[in-house]
């Protein structure tokens, strides 16, 4: 699937929120969409529902590279515990996950690039302890599909072109908590965006800024919501490619890791850079060039972080290289172009010459 861009407008942005598009629609992918599952607003608002539901006394052992604004959240509901597991080819260090009889452990596929194995095992060998998987960022993977956890979590809009949308499931049959409430406000302001946004890549008159507004304020308005999910997201979740959408991806991604030194796929591609400084002037570097990358995610040690120094190293050090199934091959050459351009992301040196350098860890079969 590619977007049409009109030539007349120049390049347009990359990367960002996604915009709506219903060629995305096949009528064809909702078999992907587990039995017995509840669509909440958000990813975070479904864990504090199921927290809630289970209401166990223990703690919550979070991975320490984890998004820091969801690990505040769920701190106000249980306390947490960190557990080390990087962005690397190590997985979980089992030796840090000290979880008790009581205690519940969310179990992350982080970039979509870890495994379930090693996770099966170890939920077999830890029966008292109750297990959350977080798919997120790759919920079509075949850990997803296949999963024995007792519990299992993805927000779908940060893979899917959706407003709002946090999938919770139990793979084992569990019964689940429902959303409370009525839909959130701040999943209808960034259908709006979305909508402007496909307008303004259509080159209607559209004024930027008015789309952006409209997403910022309904990311704000979204944030940890426990209600259900945007009738919207809802009616067209069944009828999306999702399995094509994350297909497009991933060969978008594996392209651009065959010119630039990035670990591609399935969730975009990283790129880990010698420090801070250089991570983010290559940040307004690609910025200026209308290619927006996300930092996934930041930990200010002044305030909640994991405690695990080498996790927030890297942390500062990574962004996402947003290629996703919205950019078609000249995008893809455009995003090499700049990175090659860039003096962060000079091609590897020896240690401790300074250089970029990609997170090692191999790509999963798409």
């Amino acid at each position: 699937m590619t977007y049409a861009v009109p030539l007349e407008m120049g390049p347009l942005d990359i990367g960002s929120e996604f915009h709506w598009d219903p060629a995305a629609l096949t009528a064809g992918g909702g078999d992907w969409l587990p039995a017995g599952g509840e669509l909440f607003a958000t990813g975070c608002g479904a864990l504090t529902a199921l927290l809630r539901h289970l209401r166990l006394r223990g703690r919550l052992h979070i991975p320490s590279y984890f998004c820091m604004g969801v690990a505040e959240a769920l701190s106000a509901e249980i306390p947490i515990a960190w557990y080390r597991h990087l962005p690397d080819e190590g997985g979980p260090r089992w030796a840090t996950l000290r979880a008790r009889p009581g205690d519940l452990v969310l179990a992350q596929n982080l970039f979509g690039r870890d495994h379930g194995e090693p996770w099966n095992d170890w939920i077999a060998a830890h029966p008292a302890v109750t297990v959350v998987e977080d798919h997120s960022h790759d919920p079509l993977s075949t850990w997803a599909r296949s999963s024995r956890a007792p519990f299992a979590v993805a927000s779908l809009r940060k893979t899917l072109p959706v407003p709002d949308g946090g999938l919770l499931w139990s793979p084992r049959g569990h019964q689940v908590p429902r959303p409370a409430g009525g839909e959130s406000e701040g999943a209808h302001l960034k259908l709006a965006g979305m909508l402007l946004k496909a307008a303004w890549l259509d080159g209607r008159p559209v004024a930027k800024d008015d789309f952006r507004a409209l997403q910022q304020r309904g990311e704000h308005t979204l944030l940890g919501d426990a209600g259900p999910a945007s009738a919207f997201t809802a009616a067209v979740l069944p009828l999306l490619d999702a399995a094509g959408l994350r297909r497009q991806g991933i060969d978008n991604a594996r392209a651009l890791a065959a010119e630039v030194p990035v670990e591609a796929g399935p969730f975009r591609a990283q790129l880990v850079c010698a420090d801070q400084n250089r991570r983010d002037a290559l940040l307004r570097r690609l910025a200026a060039h209308g290619i927006y990358a996300p930092v996934h995610w930041r930990q200010d040690r002044g305030g909640v972080w994991s405690g695990d120094d080498e996790a927030a190293d890297l942390a500062a050090r990574m962004l996402t290289v947003p290629v996703d199934h919205r950019c078609s091959a000249a995008d893809v050459r455009r995003i090499a172009a700049v990175l090659l351009a860039a003096p962060e992301t000079a091609a590897p040196e020896p240690a401790g010459a300074g250089a970029a350098r990609p997170a090692p860890r191999p790509a999963p079969a798409a």
